[in-house]
């Protein structure tokens, strides 16, 4: 048996000046910091990829991309404060194991149920904002994001275009090509426009243009000094126009118009209208903040290293039963969705199973302590 000879004066000191808990928040809140800070760098990074990648499809305005990453960003915040408090509290505890600091707690008469305390204080305010985040600022974030996306759908065919890259009008009756755009003057400079007017098909390319509106409100595409081309292709009744000012009317798009998403709904309506698929979205929202507390207190349990299993297997055990947690709630969820299991079930069943595993997993690792200080090792 290891000695010790100053585990008294190290517990009576560290409980009195409350040194145990302030460190390990501080180095929870650390770890925590650096989880976060990656998994959202990695999300930034991917979505950005792909609304960058819309944008260059034509499928997204290049002036929407900033606006609906940050709302896409806002929406991942709830998991991805899920995630790395779990993470947080497992490398911080784990990294107890492996330094042998464990022993000297335990050897102090620090049993692993007192850990439950600091983590609580580190994991109770991350909790409060998941919520905060899941039952408001995320379906906030979708709406606005869904509005946004609507508005830029509904803009007319030449302020979605591009500079450097073919646009094809919604109508499908016009594609424009324009070699640059002034913002501060509004004009545009070098400009092809190949149209179908009256059944004819038609090429413009002018040196410049501009945008107009008329007091009645309707919009022009205005160009200036340029050719029109008109005939059918492959035959030599072609007709050559040159034009000073040529003007083509710009027609606005309607905006699109369906049923709401049920996840950009506010939480109040959800619950003031209690279907199936509201239920399903409430549970959702209310489960994420559950989880967060529930893992955050298997993660001490969770921990524990096994120099013979070697010092990464507790993290990989770890992180599949969160994988295995997470889509049992969106399984669940969907059942509740299709009518094929209750609410009551759905919201406190799977969260009750794994407070009964943290229990049963507490139990086994205080039992095994227990044994361990009986037969000296």
């Amino acid at each position: 048996m290891v000695d010790y000879p100053q585990t008294g004066s190290i517990k009576s000191k560290w409980l009195r000046h409350g040194h145990f808990h302030r460190a390990l928040v501080s180095e929870f809140a650390g770890n925590g910091f650096l989880v976060f800070a990656t998994l959202l760098g990695i999300v930034v990074i991917s979505q950005l990829i792909r609304f960058l990648g819309d944008a260059v499809s034509g499928k997204l305005a290049v002036d929407g991309v900033l606006a609906l990453l940050g709302f896409s960003a806002l929406n991942y915040l709830p998991v991805l404060l899920s995630i790395s408090l779990f993470i947080s509290i497992l490398l911080t505890l784990s990294r107890c194991y492996r330094d042998s600091e464990m022993v000297v707690w335990f050897s102090a008469g620090i049993g692993l149920t007192r850990w439950i305390r600091p983590v609580l204080w580190y994991a109770v305010p991350v909790v409060l904002v998941v919520a905060l985040l899941s039952l408001v600022l995320s379906p906030w974030a979708l709406r606005k994001s869904d509005e946004y996306r609507k508005k830029l759908d509904s803009r007319d065919e030449v302020s979605t275009i591009t500079p450097g890259t073919f646009h094809e009008s919604p109508q499908m009756d016009r594609v424009y090509f324009v070699e640059s755009a002034d913002v501060k003057t509004g004009l545009i400079g070098r400009v092809f426009v190949r149209s179908i007017q009256n059944g004819e098909l038609g090429s413009m390319v002018a040196s410049r243009g501009m945008q107009e509106t008329m007091p009645n409100g309707d919009r022009f595409l205005v160009l200036l000094d340029g050719t029109r081309y008109e005939g059918t292709p492959g035959q030599r009744d072609y007709r050559i126009v040159d034009f000073k000012r040529y003007a083509m009317r710009i027609d606005s798009v309607a905006a699109k118009q369906g049923l709401p998403d049920v996840r950009t709904l506010p939480t109040p309506v959800l619950w003031r209208h209690p279907t199936t698929w509201n239920l399903s979205e409430l549970e959702w929202r209310l489960g994420l903040p559950i989880s967060a507390a529930v893992l955050s207190l298997m993660a001490i349990t969770l921990s524990y290293v096994n120099p013979r299993a070697g010092r990464s297997f507790n993290l990989v055990f770890a992180l599949v039963l969160y994988m295995i947690y997470n889509n049992m709630i969106s399984v669940t969820n969907a059942w509740v969705g299709q009518g094929k299991m209750s609410p009551g079930i759905g919201l406190w069943g799977l969260h009750a199973l794994m407070l009964l595993i943290t229990a049963l997993l507490f139990y086994k690792r205080v039992t095994l302590l227990s044994w361990r200080k009986v037969l000296g090792r």
